[in-house]
């Protein structure tokens, strides 16, 4: 079976079956080596500046869930707007509208190009300035970073998937490093542990595609893999169109139930860690479900309205997290 790696990373840590892949860039037209344009610096930045400009860059975009919040020790918090940045600014690349189509694919392997050489060389960018402090603290490997810029390239080049496994398999590389990096960062290198992890990122990932079919449907992208329309009689035409019919409320019903598993599977890991991490983990994991409740709650009617959650259900999350954190400590 072909192994898809543009990247030239090791084969066992690449996405494989790109035959369930379906693209709307040649492959062969995707760049070959970093390019040498993208974000640069024009100043010189000192290290703590760097990790300002990291905080600040978090504390401006919304997400569903914490960044780094103040949930957190505040000993740990600016390792982890490195982490965001660097993240953020890639998908930044491959997704906003302020950036030409045909200059993704080479921001990306600029940004790439950047990462690598921060192993060896003082970085500019301050981004890298204090991404290279925060590897070099914690000795992270740089594998999960590489795997972030993998599903980022992807989102450029790949509008559907075939199979749920397709997808899952571009979660492996878009959420998974994510909850990999924040656990190295505390101290938690366990595979047992890192496994439960994705578990949850895995379904924090899904629990977006399936709260932004509509919006993602523009782009156009569809994360709802062709398989499951197939099986439960339903077509892309009314996706577009923004149809939820009972064909659609039975797929979506689907796709839901087995994101739940995926929460059930990972929820061991709020018990195994410290309370330094515990309280926000409970935050995120109850914050995911409560959305999958929304959909579920909604009819699954994605298209008549977003699933979010407003400062009340958010105020009760937080007093859920505090209480299960409580009985953690008293035990």
């Amino acid at each position: 079976m072909t192994t898809f790696d543009s990247s030239g990373r090791l084969p066992s840590r690449a996405l494989t079956t790109p035959e369930g892949l379906c693209y709307h860039v040649r492959m062969g037209s995707l760049p070959s080596a970093p390019r040498d344009f993208g974000l640069q610096a024009e100043k010189t930045w000192g290290l703590e500046e760097s990790y300002a400009y990291c905080e600040q860059l978090a504390r401006t975009h919304y997400e569903n869930f914490p960044v780094g919040s103040w949930l957190l020790p505040a000993d740990k918090r600016k390792y982890l707007w490195a982490i965001y940045a660097f993240a953020r600014t890639a998908d930044d690349f491959a997704d906003e509208a302020q950036y030409l189509d045909n200059l993704r694919l080479p921001l990306l392997e600029n940004w790439e190009g950047q990462l690598l050489q921060c192993m060896w060389r003082k970085p500019q960018h301050p981004v890298f300035i204090a991404l290279k402090d925060t590897i070099e603290t914690f000795r992270l490997p740089v594998e999960p970073f590489q795997d972030l810029l993998m599903a980022f390239k992807m989102d450029v080049f790949v509008e559907r998937y075939k199979t749920y496994d397709d997808l899952l398999g571009y979660c492996r590389l878009s959420a998974n490093p994510v909850g990999q990096l924040v656990l190295s960062v505390f101290g938690y290198r366990d595979p047992a542990l890192h496994e439960l992890s994705d578990a949850i990122c895995t379904a924090l990932q899904l629990t977006n595609h399936w709260q932004d079919i509509a919006i993602d449907a523009k782009k156009p992208r569809i994360y709802v893999p062709i398989e499951d329309m197939d099986r439960h009689g339903y077509d892309e035409a009314r996706l577009q169109g923004g149809v939820a019919d009972e064909a659609f409320r039975r797929m979506m019903a689907d796709l839901v139930n087995r994101t739940r598993a995926l929460f059930v599977a990972g929820r061991p890991l709020l018990d195994r860690v410290g309370r330094d991490l515990a309280f926000e983990l409970r935050l995120v994991w109850h914050g995911g479900s409560a959305i999958l409740d929304r959909i579920e709650s909604g009819g699954y009617d994605v298209f008549r309205a977003r699933p979010t959650l407003g400062l009340g259900a958010k105020a009760i999350l937080l007093t859920k997290a505090a209480l299960l954190s409580r009985r953690q400590g008293s035990r």
